[in-house]
């Protein structure tokens, strides 16, 4: 199981669920913590900015940010939920989160698993740039965007309400 949260909720998150592996995407290092009983292996920290195209002066989602991430869901052992946390828990965490469960899942439909994801959260947004890229890097021929443009933009939030990804 994935939980999603924010950055406000992640120490809440973690210690709720009992999580042992986090990742976060949030650029700014100073927001930027290991929750307590995190140990240092077991947090991905993925710097980048929430946007979908390529800005001067921020850091867009990267292949090697997607690569990054599908290793360190490889070394999950599954024993325990993952905690996978943006700075609002709506883009760049959700599409994360649906990039991890195509990397762990294979064999599961992409629009299905998107699905999942609107229907645990109205708010949910994933980062069309991440998808796009983790579409690639798992060879899913497109079908990763066209699942997540198939549940549209979620509704309007500062900030989105932990919610779990789960597709056994």
């Amino acid at each position: 199981m994935i939980r999603i949260c924010s950055l406000a909720r992640l120490n809440e998150t973690v210690s709720g669920c009992r999580a042992q592996h986090v990742v976060t995407l949030v650029r700014d290092e100073a927001r930027v913590f290991r929750p307590e009983g995190i140990e240092p292996d077991n947090h991905l920290w993925l710097q980048m900015d929430d946007i979908a195209d390529p800005i001067d002066g921020m850091i867009a989602p990267s292949e090697a940010h997607v690569a990054k991430l599908v290793e360190f869901a490889q070394r999950w052992d599954r024993k325990g939920p993952l905690v996978i946390h943006c700075f609002a828990g709506i883009s760049r965490s959700t599409a994360a989160a649906f990039i991890t469960a195509c990397a762990m899942a294979p064999e599961h439909d992409e629009a299905e698993l998107a699905q999942r994801i609107r229907k645990a959260s109205p708010t949910a947004s994933p980062n069309p740039r991440l998808v796009a890229l983790g579409d690639s890097y798992l060879k899913r021929q497109g079908r990763m965007v066209k699942a997540v443009s198939g549940i549209g933009l979620g509704i309007a939030a500062y900030e989105a309400e932990p919610f779990d990804l789960k597709w056994d």
